[in-house]
């Protein structure tokens, strides 16, 4: 069994889901529940997180031994991570399907990456 990450995208200034009503803000939520609930019921679901904006994020560099940190994002772009899962799949077809029910439930673009073995033991 392999971990991935599943990185939902958000335009800058949207709300996830963009509901903007309060039924729609239920139904959205609805969604997302059903969806993590299908993941913990199936062993697949590692953890998971919602971010504040960019304007919330700082960036820390190392530069010629010293440490640099800055307002913002890594890139200037309109779409930003907004949120994530970690999941547990046996395989990257297995991850594109939970990634396509994340994206279905939050109506948003979802990115999905293996982590890379790194000796470490992953729960």
């Amino acid at each position: 069994m392999s971990q991935y990450l599943l990185s939902t995208y958000m335009v800058e200034g949207e709300v996830p889901g963009a509901p903007g009503t309060p039924e729609e803000m239920q139904t959205f939520m609805e969604r997302v529940i059903a969806l993590e609930a299908e993941m913990d019921a199936s062993g697949t679901f590692v953890f998971g997180g919602a971010l504040h904006g960019s304007d919330a994020a700082t960036v820390v560099r190392s530069s010629d031994g010293d440490v640099v940190m800055t307002d913002g994002p890594f890139a200037e772009a309109k779409e930003h991570i907004g949120g994530f899962y970690i999941i547990n799949a046996d395989d990257l077809d297995a991850a594109l399907v939970w990634a396509g029910k994340a994206a279905d439930a939050t109506n948003h673009p979802i990115e999905v990456r293996p982590f890379r073995a790194t000796g470490r033991v992953q729960a």
